[in-house]
Formats: C-alpha cells, sequence, structure tokens
C-alpha cells in the first residue's frame, strides 16, 4: 500500500489511507496496552493512536517537544469528532531535555507566563499555537501590503540599514564602528525612498529600523519592521491618505480571509473598514479635553491617552476603529515635511493613523524643491551639507511626492489585543533586551 505524505489539515482526505507526517510530540498519555500521542506541525494538531507493543516501546522513549515522524491509517474519531491516526511506525528523531521550562502543550499555562519568561524561553514560546498564530498573521499582512501595491505599479526597493549621518537629523541613532569611522543604523528609509520616487515614481519597502529611544512601554521596540509606501505626482496628502485607506481595508479583508483560526485562538475580530474619519489635531484635542474630568490638566497635543480618547470616540460616534489625524504642527514634523499654512502656528500636511486607541502610521506631502528644502534644514538649526547626497535628486528635480510608514507589529498588536508590541516581535529589542 502507497504511503502519503500529509499534514494534519488534510486527515479527512485521506481516510482508511496509510499516511506519513511529522511533527513534534505536544502531549502524551500511556494508558499501558494503549497510547494516546498528539503531535504538532505547522498546520495544526493530530492524535495518533498506539496499540501495538514495538510501537509502544518506542513512544515510551519519547517525550513532549520530541520531532518526529509517525506512519499510520487514517480512521475516524467516535461520535464525529474529527479524525486520528492509527499509529504503525513512530521515529524519533531527536531528543529533547525532558523538563521542558515551560508547558507549550497548554495553553492556559503559556496565557499565564509572565511576558519576560515568555521572552526568555523564546525559542520554545515561538512553538505554541497560539504565540506562533501572531506571526502567521502577519506574514498575510505584509503579502497582502505587497498584493495591494503591485497592482498599482509600486516597485518593492532594499535600502541600507547602514548609514553615515541620521536619516531625519535626530539623536535617536545607534551608532557603530564602520571599519573606523562612525556609521549609524538607519531609522528610517526616508531618505532613500525619496530618492527612488525620482527614479521609480512609486515604491515600497517591508524592512526593519532601529530607534535609539530609551522607552520601556507596552507600545515601543527598538527595532521592528516598517512597512513604507512613497508616491511621487501627488496633489497633496489626501492622495495618500486615500491610498493608505485602501490598502488598511485589503489588509484586513486579507487577514479576514486566511486567517479565521489564528484570529479565533485571540477571540479577535477585524474591522471592516469603510471611509476612515479624519479630524485636525486641534479637533482631536478639543474632544479630549471635553471628555476629560472637571478638574483634570486640559491637554494640548495627542498623548497615548489621547489616542485611546479619540477612538473610543469615534467607535461610538461612526462605529471607526480607525481615525486620522492631520494638520501635526510643522514643529513636531521632520524638516522635510510640507508646510500648510494657516492662521497660528505653522501646520504641516502630515497624518497619523489610530487604530483602537494607538497610533500605527505616519505620513504626509513632503517639500520636493530644493530651494525650500535647504530652507527647512537651515531652520531646523542643520547644516545643508550634511544632506548633499540626498539633496541630490531635488537638484535635479522632483515631483510633488510623499509616503508613510506602517508599524507591523503595532498592527499586529492593536488587531490581537496583546498587552504588548513586545509579544508582537519574533524576538523583539528594547532597552533591556538583545538575546536571544
Amino acid at each position: 500500500m502507497t504511503t502519503v505524505e500529509i499534514s494534519s489539515r488534510q486527515l479527512s482526505q485521506h481516510t482508511g489511507s496509510t499516511v506519513r507526517i511529522h511533527g513534534h510530540i505536544q502531549s502524551l498519555r500511556d494508558m499501558g496496552n494503549l497510547a494516546f500521542v498528539v503531535i504538532r506541525d505547522m498546520a495544526g494538531a493530530v492524535q495518533l493512536v498506539a496499540d501495538e507493543q514495538e510501537v509502544l516501546s518506542v513512544v515510551r522513549q519519547a517525550g513532549t517537544e520530541t520531532p518526529v515522524v509517525a506512519e499510520g491509517v487514517v480512521v475516524a474519531r467516535p461520535q464525529g469528532q474529527g479524525f486520528e491516526i492509527q499509529l504503525k511506525e513512530l521515529t524519533l528523531l531527536s531528543t529533547p531535555a525532558q523538563s521542558l521550562p515551560v508547558e507549550i502543550g497548554k495553553q492556559s499555562k503559556v496565557d499565564g507566563l509572565a511576558l519576560s519568561t515568555m521572552l526568555d524561553y523564546r525559542p520554545l514560546t515561538l512553538r505554541s499555537p497560539k504565540v506562533r498564530s501572531i506571526f502567521k498573521i502577519e506574514a498575510v499582512f505584509c503579502e497582502a501590503f505587497r498584493e495591494f501595491l503591485r497592482e498599482r505599479q509600486f516597485t518593492e526597493i532594499h535600502s541600507p540599514k547602514i548609514v553615515a549621518t541620521g536619516t531625519e537629523g535626530g539623536a535617536q541613532l545607534f551608532k557603530l564602528n564602520y571599519f573606523g569611522q562612525v556609521a549609524f543604523l538607519a531609522q528610517s528609509p526616508q531618505f532613500y525612498k525619496q530618492i527612488m520616487v525620482g527614479a521609480l515614481e512609486r515604491v515600497f519597502e517591508i524592512a526593519p529600523v532601529y530607534r535609539a529611544e530609551v522607552h520601556d512601554t507596552t507600545r515601543h521596540l527598538n527595532e521592528y519592521i516598517s512597512m513604507d509606501v512613497e508616491m511621487g505626482f501627488i496633489e497633496d496628502e489626501r492622495d495618500l491618505t486615500g491610498l493608505l485607506n485602501k490598502l488598511i481595508q485589503h489588509m484586513f479583508e486579507m487577514v479576514a480571509q486566511n486567517c479565521s483560526e489564528e484570529l479565533e485562538l485571540y477571540g479577535a475580530t477585524v474591522p471592516e473598514v469603510g471611509t476612515i474619519p479624519a479630524i485636525t489635531l486641534a479637533e482631536a484635542v478639543e474632544i479630549i479635553n471635553s471628555c476629560k474630568k472637571k478638574g483634570n490638566q486640559e491637554k494640548t497635543d495627542l498623548d497615548p491617552e489621547g489616542e485611546k480618547i479619540i477612538c473610543e470616540h469615534f467607535f461610538k460616534k461612526e462605529n471607526s476603529d480607525l481615525v486620522f489625524i492631520t494638520g501635526y504642527p510643522l514643529s513636531v514634523r521632520p524638516f522635510y515635511a510640507m508646510p500648510l499654512p494657516q492662521e497660528g502656528e505653522m501646520s504641516s500636511r502630515s497624518f497619523d493613523l489610530l487604530f483602537r486607541g494607538l497610533e500605527i502610521t505616519t505620513g504626509g506631502q513632503r517639500i520636493h524643491r530644493h530651494e525650500e528644502l535647504v530652507q527647512a534644514i537651515k531652520g531646523r538649526g542643520l547644516d545643508p551639507e550634511a544632506f548633499k547626497d540626498y539633496l541630490q535628486c531635488f537638484h535635479y528635480g522632483m515631483p510633488p511626492h510623499g509616503g508613510f510608514a506602517i508599524g507591523l507589529e503595532r498592527i499586529a498588536k492593536q488587531l490581537l489585543g496583546l498587552p504588548s508590541v513586545k509579544l508582537a516581535a519574533l524576538f523583539p529589542r528594547d532597552i533591556n533586551r538583545m538575546t536571544p
């Protein structure tokens, strides 16, 4: 009889057939003349039943997390409870430690782990079906991001992560020795994606960025995955928010279609994205102050508490999990942000996108005229000579352009209701951790 190689998800298609399946032992119950072994593969889990003495002797040499190859016949379980494999042969591929620091076979045990324990034993805890589902969802987010943009003639690029100067002239930089010269880890692909607008017009990138921010919060990482977009020949920032609206809609739709099992593990609901509402920062501050209790100090900007208040307000008012905040003061945006003259302080053609109480995207229109950009650099007390390579593309002519960046870990955190963004990073890096 031919043996068919299958995954746990294909059991129902092979009833009565002899199959081969591989995975790690998730749990094992030895009842003397009978043993039940649950193995976990990339698709899910399956129960194996052993009742032959030769097979039972092999089972008794195994432990949880032993990688195995199993062969047997697929049979229906009693009372329509799915399918299992009547085990005929079991091969042990290695011998794990007898005592595991974390019981990943019991979800209640994994859910009860402290964040530090979850991360200290990351190579093991990532095997938990619930934990690894985070990264299946993130993979679909990335796939949907690429698919949407490629259909609109965007080209994927790969910019360098070792740079000679601070990308935005800021101080939040990791310094390193580059063959005797001072270099830095890039805190954004911003300059390079702008340069590439001059060459390819529409570009995107999914890559790590580095911020030397001294934060230890539930919303910050020092290395994270940024999903960047930049496009040329725009009218203004509304072209960007329109594109982002449709992009976010597509990303959520793809996750809903492809990750139902993973979402169920978290009890997560995917938002139905229509036209995302938009308000100015000034309007947002008014709403926040109107919602605050009497006696509390009035807000003048948008802090983490304010982001939550605004999102709660728009969920109640418009049943929207997302909201655009526009019209940020030019002084709090990078030097390349396009000014938006108005009464009072100079505003900018920039925006943030909030999702369920957290900023997940920042973007805006950029200055595209060489002379104006040089003046903007000088206005921040910076030396244009330090940016001469970046300024080349503007010297030779650039169209009106702009872009945005989505934080992959942040959008996953908010979708799944994770308590910390660190759980949405494979091996998170923060001020206290650079291992494992």
